[in-house]
């Protein structure tokens, strides 16, 4: 799993899954062919997904062809639709990678990176209250998740939400920071709402 800032000054990256399998979480409906459970393959996914991992930032083509083989092999396989929901998400193509990351988050449901992720992609839309919504949903699953908590006090500072929940997550981060621009980014905006 890999995170990363640049979203302005910081931000958050999408999180890439390599190799961990998600289990299915009910019936879903899916843009993808149907697969008889009798013929998925979901080693050959885990390793199609990993290879695609790899390259995702510097063959977003082939990482695509990759995941989609993955997915093609089990459907079902959170983490792949994980990694093309992030690649979408680099691609700006929004609406795309929302629905992966809203197949990941089905599909794992204890896993917090899809529902930042889909956190992410919400925020980047524009739909700020919506991502709030999934940043807790991710803190839900994993409390004290760091890119949650960077993700929910980045969304609520821009909302102009000064309130102690607030206050409390600038705190963590100024302690918790992934680097020193975060916690700069944290203190900074902790005495801006004082």
């Amino acid at each position: 799993m890999r995170h990363a800032h640049n979203w302005t000054l910081m931000t958050l990256s999408a999180a890439i899954l390599a190799g961990c399998t998600g289990s299915p979480g009910g019936p879903v409906s899916s843009p993808y062919s149907t697969i008889e459970p009798a013929t998925r393959d979901p080693r050959r996914a885990d390793d199609l997904n990993a290879r695609a991992a790899e390259i995702l930032d510097t063959d977003p083509a082939k990482a695509e062809s990759l995941l989609r083989e993955a997915l093609g092999c089990d459907l079902y396989h959170g983490p792949a639709h994980n990694n093309l929901g992030v690649l979408y998400l680099n691609q700006e193509r929004f609406y795309e990678a929302a629905a992966e990351f809203e197949w990941a988050r089905r599909l794992m449901p204890g896993h917090p990176d899809p529902r930042v992720n889909l956190a992410l992609t919400l925020e980047a839309g524009g739909r700020l209250s919506d991502a709030i919504a999934s940043y807790e949903a991710a803190l839900e699953v994993r409390p004290g998740h760091l890119p949650a908590l960077q993700g929910l006090a980045r969304a609520l500072v821009r909302t102009g939400n000064r309130d102690p929940r607030t206050r409390e997550l600038l705190d963590e981060l100024v302690m918790r920071g992934p680097d020193e621009q975060w916690r700069e980014w944290a203190r900074r905006e902790r005495e801006s709402g004082q």
